[in-house]
């Protein structure tokens, strides 16, 4: 990996992510297995990561991503924080099999599978289900039975097609399906602020 700047110019900053951390993070502490290592999936920022390390020492934690300025920016998030249960980030593209990791206890995914072609949610639980996984908590805005949940998620969703017509919010239903292939059910539906959830799977 190149090496990190003394700035913080590699160190990046989401105001959704300090938004989200928090509600996020009770979820994931009710939900996750006491120990064991957590792969989170496309994890921008890095704020995530050392959020929940933070909070959650005895999980040993796994970012990645598939954006190299993301890599650093989780690097310096790292080293800022100066935390020893997080793994150095790792290049992970979804619809790469196989992935670059043997095996994890549990894998994370926010905010993801709306900014990708809808292949990458199937995708995304084939390898959740490679490495072992026995849970997947999913986060992000959904439909409902075909529906919005809200009429700010709909003009997302616009916003995500005109950037990109293989991007858009994902019917829950069709999820659950995605992870049904894969042996996995539909645990939990935590509704979230601004509209979004979070989806707990087991298998």
């Amino acid at each position: 990996m190149a090496p990190i700047p003394e700035d913080d110019s590699a160190r990046r900053v989401a105001p959704s992510a300090e938004r989200n951390k928090g509600p996020i993070l009770e979820v994931l502490a009710r939900v996750l297995p006491p120990r064991g290592l957590v792969l989170e999936i496309a994890s921008g920022t890095g704020q995530h990561v050392v959020h929940f390390a933070r909070a959650l020492p005895a999980l040993e934690w796994q970012p990645s991503d598939a954006d190299p300025g993301g890599r650093l920016s989780i690097e310096r998030w790292i080293r800022e924080e100066a935390l020893g249960n997080v793994r150095a980030p790792i290049a992970l593209d979804v619809l790469q099999h196989p992935w670059p990791i043997d095996r994890a206890d549990a894998v994370a995914c926010i905010n993801m599978i709306h900014i990708a072609p809808w292949a990458a949610t199937p995708a995304l639980f084939r390898g959740i289900h490679a490495v072992a996984a026995r849970i997947a908590v999913l986060y992000g805005p959904y439909r409902r039975g075909g529906a919005h949940t809200a009429p700010s998620n709909e003009a997302f969703d616009a916003d995500l097609r005109a950037r990109d017509p293989s991007w858009g919010v994902r019917d829950l239903e069709a999820v659950a399906d995605a992870a049904a292939e894969e042996g996995f059910t539909l645990d939990e539906i935590v509704p979230m602020p601004a509209n979004n959830f979070t989806l707990v799977f087991r298998r």
